[in-house]
């Protein structure tokens, strides 16, 4: 049999900041639950042990077994209409009632109005989709797609990024976590390159106009020495986060086109309205060849996603791209228009980029206050504020980020931490004013507690 490696206390599931928060906080209902959980369930790294036990989600806080309430700013981006939506649960239960399944060989009605709805509110040609049930499974179709279409079977991405858990999904990613290992070997073909930075560049460029001139060049570079590469892929916006410099989506076009690769926007976690606008690409003005959304698609409910194309690369009448079981599923179909209607009817969008221009105004000010922030970065709710020991230096202040972390959790605020020292928030699209400026109270006093203790 094989031995499991003993966990690493730099691992934060296991680590004493974690131990000591559970020591305070789990009650008897809660240790029994996470208890059953671990021995229910196959283990993972960032999922086991689970942090708490949740009995209620509403609007933009979780409920845990004793009671308390958290204002949930991180929620796996998947409750931009903040959770258990009024309107969403009653499209669905409605739906159940009229039609609950159609198999994948028969169309059906809301299957189409969402197909034709995000053709509508997709950037530019944008138009033709396949649903999928995870937004793993839509990075692989669009793959599909452009290999497909080029003839060739090469990828390009960042290091550092996520797009998903499948092979495919995880050979263009470029975190350790997903694709290192004894998992391997990945899909052949998966290509990378460093990212730009808007703060702490691979490349070791003074400014974000830099760094993304430099990572626009080795893009360049790559493309032309190997010759073959399907598509490029990558977030419009990086969920670390880090913003992209006026220009270089402009510049990765004109790229793509010249080499004959493809553009694969991943908008799984910011689409939708995260960043301000419903798409995170329409910030710089560049239409990609193929999209894909998920997460929030599903209203925080239901699990869908899809792949958005240009009508040219409609390439797959021979062949089974996705051929997924719930690929139409009529019931997640309803939950995905009905999100995207909520988020228009309620001016969702408009909201993220109102609360989120006013949050990042805060914490620009909290950064001259704190000597603990080196850094802080956003557009529309997707905010990050990182955390050094050092300015200068830019010392990852790892530790101090999990105790912030930590902190904030003990006064109501969950969020999570990125490359162990960027606190990321990503509330839902329906966080009013008074909700931001409450958590930015809590990050705060928390920085200042954190400081005090270092």
């Amino acid at each position: 049999m094989l031995k499991r490696p003993a966990p690493s206390e730099s691992d934060t599931n296991v680590s004493p900041e974690r131990r000591a928060w559970a020591e305070r906080n789990l009650d008897t209902a809660a240790k029994a639950l996470l208890g059953r959980d671990s021995k229910a369930f196959l283990h993972q790294s960032v999922s086991t042990p689970c942090l708490n036990a949740i009995v209620k989600a509403e609007g933009i806080y979780l409920e845990d077994t004793a009671g308390r309430r958290y204002m949930d700013f991180h929620g796996n981006n998947v409750h931009h209409i903040g959770y258990g939506h009024p309107r969403l649960k009653r499209a669905i239960a409605e739906q159940m009632d009229d039609l609950p399944f159609t198999p994948r060989r028969y169309a059906s009605e809301p299957a189409v109005a969402l197909a034709e709805k995000l053709g509508q509110i997709s950037p530019g040609n944008l138009s033709k989709v396949l649903f999928t049930t995870g937004g793993s499974d839509a990075v692989e179709v669009a793959i599909k797609l452009a290999r497909t279409a080029t003839g060739r079977y090469k990828t390009l991405s960042f290091w550092d990024a996520f797009h998903g858990a499948g092979y495919g999904a995880a050979a263009v990613g470029g975190e350790a976590l997903f694709r290192s290992g004894p998992i391997g070997p990945l899909m052949p073909g998966a290509e990378h390159v460093a990212p730009f930075s808007s703060y702490r560049c691979p490349y070791g460029a003074k400014s974000p106009e830099e760094s993304g001139e430099v990572c626009a060049r080795m893009i360049d570079y790559v493309l032309g020495r190997e010759g073959d590469v399907a598509a490029f892929i990558a977030e419009p916006v990086r969920a670390i986060p880090y913003i992209p410099p006026a220009g270089f989506w402009k510049k990765v076009r004109e790229i793509c086109d010249r080499h004959g690769t493809l553009l694969i926007f991943d908008e799984i976690p910011m689409g939708l309205g995260k960043t301000g606008k419903m798409f995170a690409s329409e910030h710089d003005g560049v239409v990609p060849d193929l999209m894909v959304v998920g997460k929030s698609l599903g209203g925080g409910i239901l699990p869908i996603a899809a792949v958005v194309a240009s009508p040219d690369l409609d390439v797959g009448a021979d062949y089974a791209f996705g051929h997924y079981t719930h690929e139409k599923n009529p019931v997640t179909a309803r939950a995905a228009l009905t999100t995207i209607e909520i988020i228009e009817d309620e001016k969702l969008v408009e909201n993220a980029a109102r609360v989120g221009a006013a949050a990042l105004e805060r914490l620009e000010k909290l950064k001259d206050k704190h000597a603990l922030i080196g850094d802080v970065r956003g557009r529309g709710l997707l905010l990050g504020i990182e955390l050094v020991t050092d300015r200068a230096a830019k010392t990852p202040a790892n530790a101090h980020a999990e105790m912030a972390m930590y902190a904030a959790l003990d006064r109501g605020l969950s969020f999570k931490t990125s490359f162990g020292s960027v606190l990321t928030l990503t509330p839902p699209l329906t966080t009013t004013q008074q909700e931001m400026d409450s958590a930015i109270d809590i990050l705060d006093e928390c920085i200042e507690l954190v400081a005090r203790r270092n």
